[in-house]
């Protein structure tokens, strides 16, 4: 029993060693790109985030504007309107999971965070959120494409797009 215990010690160093190599590797890849540099100033956005972006859309030319990337990425309630009143509903979660995943996880880290809260300009709308919302809710709408001046003026599409971009 001590053998199988030492080897999954052994196991469970290497892939820590492991993890930390593939992790040092992102962040190298992407404090060399561009895209990732911009990405990684949004608030809880990192290198793994920043670089699984830019793998899968680029520079984001496919999409005319935010809220374009965040209904494919489903991140904005599906809509219905009625009588002229919209209605807002669930997130669609259509769309590419990891990154909503991503996305989802990144939020939460600066609801967590609340050191970041006023320096993102974020304490007054966490803290009425947290009042009326069940506790996973802040993190969805606060990714929301259609929700930028929720980051704190710090919106992704802005960054990803990046200066010379219309």
């Amino acid at each position: 029993m001590v053998r199988i215990i030492e080897a999954l010690a052994t196991d469970w160093r290497r892939l820590d060693e492991r993890i930390g190599e593939v992790s040092a590797e992102i962040e190298t890849l992407a404090r060399k790109d561009g895209g990732c540099e911009r990405l990684m100033t949004v608030p809880g956005i990192g290198p793994i985030i920043s670089t699984a972006t830019v793998a899968t859309i680029g520079t984001g030319d496919m999409f005319a504007k935010g809220r374009d990337f965040g209904a494919w990425l489903g991140m904005v309630p599906k809509q219905i309107s009625t009588g002229g009143r919209p209605i807002l509903g669930k997130i669609s979660k259509r769309g590419n999971k990891y990154l909503r995943t991503l996305f989802v996880q990144a939020a939460r880290v600066v609801l967590v965070k609340r050191v970041s809260w006023e320096r993102y300009g974020l304490k007054a709308w966490i803290e009425a959120a947290a009042k009326r919302l069940h506790h996973n809710k802040p993190a969805i709408r606060a990714r929301q494409q259609a929700r930028p001046h929720r980051l704190g003026g710090a919106s992704l599409w802005p960054q990803l797009r990046g200066p010379h971009k219309p």
